[in-house]
This record gives structure tokens, C-alpha cells and sequence, in this order.
């Protein structure tokens, strides 16, 4: 039985929708489009009307080989837009950001949530900040830095390992005074993994994930294992992998999917939702 099936447990709440607005120069998906602040809160407007639960907000790009930005610069980026965005929405925000910073800073502009690539690791003083703010916080898996993860990653096993790691951090988290419903936990797609030997089975793998008891975010949003099996896709062209690896995440029990193409994962997860939900019925 595949994992669509209409048997499959259907959530007690559908999966919720992080819209991705990142306001860098150098985004692997979008290429800079909405550095500009009107077209950063063009866009946010525009993901909060296809219907984002979330909006993340990222200041800094993470993808292989991309160059650090320091606090300054990025809180430059992403604190106006984060008061422009509180200003006319109450839809919660994340900042997806490793820096405490900046996570300070979008904490007070209204952010509510910090998203973390590092897991909270990337500062001797996260641990403490997060737990100060009283935020949500997503711990994320990555082998290495964002510079050289892709450069060789390694793993046994890997979805194993990379539950191993988000239990440890999480019990990190909660050791330093982050109270544990607000912790999530994100498996890292594409995050010092081989494009296919590696995230191919951590998605398969994700009701291991889920079953450490938080709730999981899932970012398989134009990832480049998508455009690997797609004889090199380019990051917009990888619409349908991303809605897969979307429903696949939903059938393992996501909590939510961080996409960079909002309306058309939101009508997918309706659309597999209602067929879920009148197989258990019948």
C-alpha cells in the first residue's frame, strides 16, 4: 500500500503552510527577486492572500558555498519587513536565522518564531536566547556549515543519526529553559546531504522524525535532489517534486512544509486531505 492511500491516518489538524520570503541577494530559488522592501512586502502580502499559516523571513542565504553576512546587515534586512508585515497581518512569523541577534531584534519587530539551521548551535549564547524570547524555536539537522555541507556529507544511517541529533538538541533546548511545546524539529532536506543517496531516505523515514513526539517542519521546496531525479531541473521548474515531497511529508505526519510556492501546495494538501478523509469514512 502506498503512503497516499486513502487508509492512511489522516491528521487531527491539517498540515500548516510556512511560506518562504527570503530578502537576500543570493536566495538559491529566487534568485534576489525580493530584495527590494516593496517587493519583499509585495510578496508577503501576495503568500499571506494564497494562504500561508506562517511567513519565514530569511536575511542571510544558506545555501552551499553562499558567503556569511554579519547581525547589522541582516537585521538591515529583515526587521523593517517584519514590521511592515506585523503592521497590517497578525499572521505569525519566523526568522530563519543562526544568529541571536537577530533573533532579538525580529522578536521585538513581532516575529514570533526562530528558525534555526543550526539548531541553536551556532552561538554559545542561542541556547539562552531562545529560551529569554519564550519563542518558538525549529531545530534544524545539518551536517557541517552551510559553506562546505555539500562538500562530502557522510552517514550510516541517516535517518538514525540525523533523529539522534534533533532528540539531543531538543533535550539541549529544553535543559536550558525552552519549554518543550515550543520546540519543533526540521530533518534538514538537503542540508549536508547527497542529493538522492541521502534525502531520499530521510523522507522515506520521516514517521521516525515524527515520532520523537514535537512537531516536525519539512522543507523539500525546490530542493536540488528534485531537479536530480528531473534530468537537472532548475530551481523554478521543480513544482511537482516539491508538491510530492510535500504529500509525502503529510502522510508521515509534518505538521507543516515550509514552500516557496504557497497557493499550489495549499490546494494539494486540500486536495489529498479530502480524498484521505472520505477513505475513512467509506
Amino acid at each position: 500500500m502506498t503512503a497516499f492511500a486513502a487508509s492512511q491516518p489522516v491528521r487531527a489538524m491539517p498540515v500548516k503552510v510556512m511560506g518562504v520570503l527570503n530578502v537576500t541577494p543570493d536566495s538559491f530559488s529566487d534568485g534576489g527577486r525580493f530584495a527590494a522592501p516593496e517587493a519583499a512586502l509585495a510578496q508577503a502580502r501576495r503568500l499571506i492572500a494564497e494562504g500561508a499559516d506562517i511567513l519565514d523571513v530569511g536575511g542571510e542565504s544558506t545555501r552551499p558555498g553562499a558567503e556569511p553576512v554579519d547581525a547589522a546587515a541582516e537585521i538591515d534586512r529583515v526587521v523593517p519587513l517584519i514590521r511592515a508585515i506585523r503592521a497590517e497581518s497578525a499572521v505569525p512569523i519566523s526568522v530563519d536565522t543562526m544568529k541571536p541577534a537577530v533573533a532579538r531584534a525580529a522578536a521585538a519587530a513581532g516575529a514570533t518564531i526562530w528558525n534555526d539551521v543550526t539548531a541553536l548551535r551556532q552561538a554559545p549564547d542561542s541556547l539562552a536566547v531562545a529560551a529569554e524570547l519564550g519563542c518558538e524555536v525549529v531545530l534544524m539537522h545539518m551536517q557541517g556549515e552551510p559553506g562546505t555541507m555539500q562538500a562530502e556529507p557522510r552517514y550510516d544511517d541517516v535517518v538514525g543519526e540525523v533523529a539522534a541529533f534533533l532528540a539531543a538538541r531538543a533535550e539541549a533546548a529544553m535543559a536550558a529553559g525552552v519549554a518543550r511545546d515550543r520546540i519543533w524539529l526540521d530533518p534538514g532536506v538537503g542540508f549536508g546531504k547527497h542529493r538522492t543517496r541521502h534525502n531520499l531516505p530521510l523522507l522515506a523515514g520521516l514517521d521516525r522524525i515524527v515520532a520523537l513526539g514535537f512537531p516536525v517542519l519539512l522543507g523539500v521546496s525546490r530542493k536540488s535532489f528534485i531537479g536530480a531525479l528531473d534530468d537537472g531541473a532548475e530551481a523554478d521548474r521543480r513544482l511537482g517534486g516539491s508538491i510530492a515531497g510535500a504529500l509525502a511529508g503529510a502522510a508521515a505526519g509534518v505538521a507543516a512544509v515550509r514552500v516557496h510556492d504557497v497557493r499550489e501546495t495549499v490546494q494539494a494538501l486540500r486536495v489529498w486531505r479530502a480524498i484521505a478523509q472520505a477513505g475513512s469514512l467509506g
